[in-house]
């Protein structure tokens, strides 16, 4: 039977306190995002085998120093340093008897200020804005512009690397989409934006360890302009079974401009999108990610997926 995961992402030096908190929460699974020194496989099972004790899976250990990352999405010099210790934290990983992990090729998501302070929703909370013309108006965040080539060029050597040794180790690896899904941002490419991409890495990996980590917000942010909507991404690629994790967030309104906002306060039908991951046996974890607001607003988001998982699922 599919188990569809409600998780939340846990401070990778977790007290028993917060441990405790997630308990309390309700939350089946954590994701824990952590350095390349410390994602090793002592770390990883040690951690593993700590969360298991209290009933919590841990679905993925991610490194912040291989995800978003320029000198891969680019191919800077160190390149094939890096892929080196992307494929053994990979091995690592299986090892380690976690199943998942995700990779986002983007390579300036933390370098400009293309998002504003607003407050976002009908609820007033601190959140981000995204504006798309004023986005156009900012530097190039490298050297130069990098083509649509260049960034597929990375991704495929990546993704010839990786693959092989993610079925070796058992380990499924979910591409994020290119957030926000525009052509192109502060001069880099972004090839992971509409449905034609994400079928072309598909195809590419051709393998059934190599899927999605679909983020609702981000497509929301693309409306109609990213080839399929949320609901028939869900059943395309749920369909073959490439769903491996949901990012359950949503926004005001597509672009040009959008706010993020609370999970049910947004465009986006989170009860259909629920619904449509139910139709399709979907047999991943939900993260609610991008929350506005602070700690109480996660609480909130939580137990609103708990409640729509509940009443959809029936657990």
């Amino acid at each position: 039977m599919s188990k569809i995961r409600i998780s939340h992402r846990l401070n990778p030096r977790a007290s028993e306190d917060e441990i405790a908190h997630f308990r309390q929460l309700g939350i089946d699974a954590a994701t824990i995002w952590t350095t390349i020194e410390d994602a090793n496989y002592d770390y990883m099972a040690e951690m593993r085998q700590r969360l298991a004790e209290h009933g919590i899976e841990l679905w993925n250990v991610g490194i912040l120093d291989l995800h978003c990352d320029p000198t891969m999405v680019l191919g800077l010099s160190g390149f094939e340093e890096k892929l080196d210790q992307y494929v053994r934290y990979l091995r690592d990983l299986g090892r380690a008897g976690i199943g998942y992990t995700t990779y986002a090729h983007m390579a300036n998501i933390k370098m400009l200020p293309y998002y504003q302070t607003a407050v976002g929703g009908t609820r007033g909370i601190a959140t981000r804005e995204f504006d798309a013309e004023a986005a156009r108006d900012l530097p190039r965040s490298h050297d130069r512009d990098y083509e649509e080539d260049e960034i597929w060029h990375t991704l495929e050597r990546i993704i010839e690397a990786a693959v092989p040794v993610a079925e070796e180790a058992g380990v499924r690896i979910g591409l994020h989409p290119d957030d926000p899904p525009l052509p192109t941002l502060g001069g880099v490419a972004h090839p992971i934006r509409s449905f034609e991409g994400y079928r072309r890495a598909m195809e590419i990996a051709d393998s059934p360890n190599f899927g999605l980590c679909f983020c609702v917000g981000t497509w929301a942010e693309g409306g109609t302009t990213l080839g399929k909507d949320v609901y028939e991404m869900i059943l395309f690629f749920g369909a073959q079974g490439k769903l491996f994790k949901i990012h359950f967030r949503n926004v005001d309104q597509p672009m040009p401009v959008f706010r993020e906002v609370l999970v049910d306060d947004g465009y986006i039908d989170m009860f259909r999108v629920m619904e449509a991951l139910h139709d399709v046996g979907f047999d991943g974890a939900l993260l609610p990610d991008h929350v506005p607001g602070d700690d109480t607003h996660v609480a909130y988001t939580i137990g609103y997926m708990r409640a729509v998982r509940k009443r959809v699922c029936g657990y």
